[in-house]
């Protein structure tokens, strides 16, 4: 899993829900509740570096007292 990383700057705090694909010899991380990404070279490392682009995109921005989690679905489609 994820480990925590230092204290966030938020007291209160906000949890943000991210997808996380691999991509070539990256992953991607996918903020689904604010247009926010990134990338690392583990699923760790994109995660950390998610929430340091989520860090700096509210630093103009504010900051959302709750976050409603998204639906997550799958979309078949025929070939």
């Amino acid at each position: 899993g994820v480990e925590p990383g230092p204290p966030s700057r938020y007291a209160d705090g906000v949890d943000f829900t991210a997808a996380v694909t691999r991509e070539a010899s990256l992953y991607a991380a996918q903020c689904l509740d604010v247009d926010v990404a990134s990338q690392g070279t583990s699923v760790e490392d994109a995660a950390a570096n998610l929430k340091e682009a989520l860090e700096l995109y509210f630093e103009d921005h504010d900051l959302p007292t709750e976050v409603e989690s998204p639906i997550i679905t799958t979309i078949p489609l025929s070939a």
